[in-house]
């Protein structure tokens, strides 16, 4: 059974799973930074395994959160958990009242991200090794949201 877990801290699953995923998959190396220290940390659980992990934090307009960090086990992908992590996050910061969610995306992963109702702001920047660019949705509220 699916279930996410919310922590202000970064919890030992959600570093497992961002080690093995962007550390010795992706070959990332600044991996872990003082955002952690600040942002809520989620981890999603299919029973007892940890599948994927996003983080996120506010972001410097009111109502704006930014979701990052995100990732997904090799075992689990292509079972829609990336899609499950990022809407279980986006419900929860809308919920804590968000209005606006931002988030870098690997250009790789441009098209998912749109599938959910972000759209790309700006050019394509490098972080590291790898092409990202910025991407943002905003939530609405009322009778049909």
């Amino acid at each position: 059974m699916l279930h996410a877990e919310f922590s202000e801290h970064l919890l030992d699953d959600e570093e497992k799973i961002r080690q093995e995923v962007f550390v010795s998959e992706q070959g990332f190396e600044n991996e872990f930074d003082d955002i952690d220290n600040i942002a809520t940390h989620m981890t999603l659980y299919n029973d007892a395994d940890a599948v994927g992990c996003c983080r996120f934090f506010p972001g410097e307009e009111p109502g704006e959160y930014i979701i990052g960090r995100m990732a997904v086990r090799k075992a689990y992908r292509g079972q829609s958990m990336g899609r499950r992590i990022l809407e279980m996050a986006i419900q929860h910061l809308k919920d804590a009242g968000a209005s606006k969610i931002s988030l870098s995306a690997q250009v790789q992963a441009k098209g998912f991200y749109e599938t959910l109702g972000f759209q790309a702001k700006g050019n394509v920047y490098m972080d590291e090794h790898c092409p990202h660019i910025h991407m943002e949705k905003l939530l609405q509220w009322g009778c049909c949201t």
